[in-house]
């Protein structure tokens, strides 16, 4: 599960399909109807990357389950990051501040190893997030009608104007060079 991609959202509809056997990490804050279990055998958490879960798994069952997880354009993803922290600091905390403390939201190491190495089978783009979940879920048998009926995390970002309309050259050529691995495998631009 990747940062600020609507990984809460897709995690609560799939919840839905789970049985009780299977692992599901609390949320916070709690989103309906998610109901959290089996996690704490093992440690399992919310956000978890790849490469501890395959070590919990163990190569074998890893390479029996279908992994994907959810890639953001990293300068929407930065704007999106910024209005939740700044939203939980009771809007005390600049853009400015946010640059400064280097708190970004990267997610290259929640899906790869320690080499860079991609661990999951399919990366999907935020930007076309319903039709990358039609095409994975459809192939799973899974079954989805477009709508994940939860918009988990998404009203933090209340200025809703493009990323190129607020952040200053500088703050965009920063996120260039922090977000560099996700962005040369994706593609993403300015």
């Amino acid at each position: 599960k990747t940062g600020k991609t609507a990984g809460t959202s897709i995690e609560v509809y799939l919840s839905s399909l789970c049985g009780m056997q299977d692992i599901l990490t609390p949320i916070y804050p709690h989103v309906d109807p998610h109901k959290a279990r089996n996690y704490e055998v093992e440690n399992y958490r919310n956000h978890m990357p790849a490469k501890e879960i395959k070590l919990l798994l163990g190569d074998e069952t890893w390479t029996q389950y279908y992994k994907f997880c959810v890639e953001r354009n990293p300068w929407d993803k930065t704007l999106s990051h910024y209005s939740m922290l700044n939203f939980r600091a009771d809007g005390k905390l600049s853009l400015d501040e946010y640059f400064e403390n280097g708190l970004f939201c990267s997610n290259f190491g929640a899906y790869t190893d320690t080499s860079g190495e991609i661990l999951v089978d399919k990366i999907l783009r935020y930007e076309d997030l319903s039709m990358e979940l039609a095409g994975v879920f459809g192939s799973l048998g899974v079954p989805f009608t477009g709508d994940l009926g939860v918009t988990a995390k998404g009203d933090y970002r209340k200025d809703k104007r493009h990323y190129s309309e607020v952040l200053s050259s500088e703050q965009a050529e920063t996120i260039a060079r922090v977000f560099q691995r996700e962005i040369e495998l994706l593609g993403y631009r300015y």
